[in-house]
């Protein structure tokens, strides 16, 4: 398996199956995880040595009817990456409120670090 694919399984025992890479269908069925790699820390060494892991900064988000919804969400998935065994996982700070004009839905997004050996 992937690290991405790691993150969508811890990701969407959250949400009933409803994790999504990227962006979410327009039928998605609220609440829903969006998540997508933003970035990461790459490793070179100086004697050509290829790394035995690999970094990559994720942000996951939370869709959800109401803001209490979306920001109870958005702490199992912090709680959730945190337990995760599958990978190594910094929280990269805290969550940041959104919301979506065009659907009417509430959102909380945060940033995690995460190193993997995949």
């Amino acid at each position: 398996m992937t690290v991405e694919a790691d993150l969508h399984n811890v990701l969407a025992a959250l949400v009933d199956g409803h994790a999504y890479p990227d962006v979410a269908p327009e039928d998605a069925v609220t609440p829903y995880i969006v998540y997508q790699q933003v970035g990461g820390t790459p490793i070179a060494f100086v004697e050509r040595a290829l790394p035995s892991k690999k970094n990559g900064r994720f942000q996951a988000a939370v869709w959800a009817a109401t803001r209490k919804e979306a920001a109870a969400i958005g702490l199992q998935i912090e709680n959730a990456m945190l337990l995760a065994t599958e990978f190594q996982v910094e929280v990269v700070g805290g969550q940041i409120a959104d919301y979506d004009s065009e659907t009417k839905l509430r959102g909380s997004r945060q940033d995690f670090s995460i190193w993997s050996d995949r």
